[in-house]
């Protein structure tokens, strides 16, 4: 009896040195939906990296990188050497000259200039201008990701402070059970095990409420992490889940086919592969270049008829070549384009079908979603007025401890369906309106 009595005192002090320090704990800064997608769209590293890209590819897209310009060089050269010549005139005379000095000197500037290649240029320059949209819908996709995500968290942080405030509600209740439990015995009318089984029941509320915070603080440590700020650092989110009930099936798959990242995409694609058997093909044509360039001479050979030479002049010229054979390579070539023309369609049509499969299965789970929420509120308003009689019955010794026990059990799991069916229908609302490129913050 002493032991269980001990036993009894411990429990009493770990529950109460779990509220007071609740009770104690300053309120932590708050962060709204806006503020916290707000952090991530100047912080977060996926959105930075999208960035650098789309500018990549928008700078590549100029004449030069497509080769329509022409190219011009400076040049210099500077040769030396040390040589001895023994000369033999017509007249028998002999000349030996010793460790001569020959120097010599070019320098200028050259102009060439492709002015024909099969339009294979115009190709080039279709195909950067293709890859800088194709930036820019990665970018965009990448930027609803990252808002979806927040939201995903912050609203998962709801849904888990809401199953906090329930369990604590049950713990209140437990609590007052268990004062009426001591009230009793100390009347007389019960014997000390249903206090003890009314200390046990309120311990075991009290653990399940430590395991919800930590699924609490996991979720703010993932939500820090994606603002990437200190994943220690505290905050307190809203209690507020309204889900958008005015999403139609049929406008999401219309907004999906011109609106979806992944379709626009592939797409884009597919006319890269189109462009692309266009800038093999140029290669049967003739390829003509003009070059020009203006250089200046200088030589100094003391041991030559000329010992001192300058020039300097304008030089041009034209060039041209074609492929008239190379082995059948141009045509495997071709062949593979035209393949690859085939699966960039292939990709386009499953991207669709995928897409309008993905809409279908999130439209189902909304919708599910959205008839839980009716369901379960009326749940909730059934069972927390069961368990407040049940308690008041309990009070008056009308029924067991096991039916008020059972009544706490009923209340948080009517508020868990709840709480979660509206986690459901907001993440299959938020995924829906991500695949359309349409999430808003209103």
């Amino acid at each position: 009896m002493k032991i269980l009595r001990n036993i009894y005192l411990v429990f009493c002090c770990l529950a109460l040195s779990f509220q007071v320090k609740a009770q104690n704990k300053p309120s932590a800064p708050y962060l709204s939906l806006q503020d916290a997608v707000a952090i991530a769209l100047r912080n977060n590293y996926n959105i930075q990296l999208s960035q650098n890209n789309a500018t990549i590819a928008k700078n590549n897209v100029t004449p030069g990188n497509a080769r329509m310009l022409p190219t011009i060089t400076g040049n210099y050269s500077l040769s030396n050497s040390v040589q001895s010549t023994t000369q033999t005139r017509a007249d028998s005379t002999i000349t030996r000259i010793n460790n001569a000095n020959n120097t010599g000197s070019n320098y200028g500037v050259n102009l060439n200039w492709t002015i024909f290649d099969g339009l294979n240029m115009f190709a080039t320059y279709n195909v950067l201008k293709q890859r800088r949209e194709l930036g820019d819908v990665r970018l965009r996709d990448t930027v609803q990701q990252t808002v979806a995500n927040v939201m995903n968290a912050y609203y998962n942080l709801i849904n888990q402070n809401e199953q906090i405030k329930a369990l604590q509600g049950v713990i209140d209740i437990s609590r007052t059970q268990l004062r009426y439990a001591n009230d009793k015995f100390n009347v007389g009318s019960v014997s000390r095990l249903e206090v003890y089984n009314a200390q046990v029941a309120l311990n075991t509320d009290t653990a399940t409420l430590v395991s919800q915070i930590q699924q609490f603080k996991s979720g703010q440590i993932e939500l820090n992490r994606l603002l990437v700020r200190d994943p220690q650092t505290d905050f307190s989110v809203s209690d507020t889940i309204l889900v958008d009930n005015h999403i139609i099936l049929a406008d999401v798959i219309n907004q999906a086919q011109v609106q979806n990242p992944t379709i626009l995409s592939a797409s884009i694609l597919e006319r890269i592969a189109q462009l692309n058997l266009r800038s093999i093909r140029s290669t049967r044509y003739p390829q003509v270049s003009v070059t020009s360039g203006y250089s200046f001479n200088n030589s100094n050979t003391p041991a030559g008829f000329a010992r001192v030479q300058r020039s300097n002049g304008l030089n041009y010229g034209l060039a041209a070549s074609i492929n008239i054979f190379d082995g059948f390579n141009q045509w495997r070539r071709e062949r593979n384009a035209k393949l690859q023309i085939d699966n960039a369609d292939l990709n386009y049509a499953q991207a669709k079908n995928n897409i309008n499969a993905q809409i279908n299965t999130l439209f189902s789970s909304y919708l599910s979603g959205i008839d839980l929420i009716k369901l379960g509120q009326l749940n909730v308003e059934l069972t927390r007025k069961s368990l407040s009689i049940s308690l008041e019955k309990y009070r008056l010794g009308t029924i067991t401890p096991l039916e008020i026990r059972e009544a706490q059990r009923n209340y948080l799991e009517a508020e868990s369906v709840f709480f979660n069916a509206q986690y459901q229908s907001k993440m299959a609302e938020i995924m829906l309106k991500q695949i359309t490129s349409s999430i808003s913050l209103e």
